[in-house]
């Protein structure tokens, strides 16, 4: 089988306010277990390989596999930290071993007077057979800020 070799590009920015402190908001980015909770919520996944190294190189990973489905594989390197105002990390995507993404993605807390707006931005050169795949990445990270608010709560 020949692979079409092909880049697209896919940016979005989203933004979510949570009626908690930036505080609360932070550590559910700073604290493994909180992180854990929020991006493995619901039980869609079979966790396999967990990494968590919140710190300016550390790395993330995060590997599991859909149920009856593929295995995801996040890999990201935290590029820039700054307490309580911005987290900014470089990550690549595969989904059953194929390399399927790389992108930047940047994380704004900022405190409004009705808790924290959080918002994040991205931007992300999608590969071969996944070049159309830039509007599910953003539709799963709604979902991921849907599962953070939960945890919120």
């Amino acid at each position: 089988m020949t692979i079409e070799r092909r880049l697209a590009h896919a940016g979005f920015t989203l933004t979510r306010d949570y009626p908690v402190p930036v505080e609360r908001v932070w550590r559910a980015f700073a604290d493994e277990e909180q992180k854990r909770n929020w991006i493995g919520d619901g039980d869609t996944f079979e966790p396999r390989e967990w990494a968590f190294d919140f710190r300016v190189g550390g790395r993330d990973v995060d590997e599991a596999k859909f149920h009856g489905g593929p295995v995801s594989r996040y890999e990201a390197v935290y590029t820039d930290i700054v307490e309580h105002v911005r987290i900014v990390t470089t990550y690549d995507m595969w989904l059953d071993g194929a390399h399927m993404s790389t992108s930047v993605a940047a994380f704004e807390f900022e405190q409004i007077p009705e808790g924290t707006r959080l918002t994040h931005a991205e931007h992300g050169v999608f590969f071969d057979q996944f070049w159309a795949d830039g509007p599910n990445r953003e539709e799963g990270t709604r979902g991921l800020l849907e599962s953070l608010g939960r945890q919120l709560r």
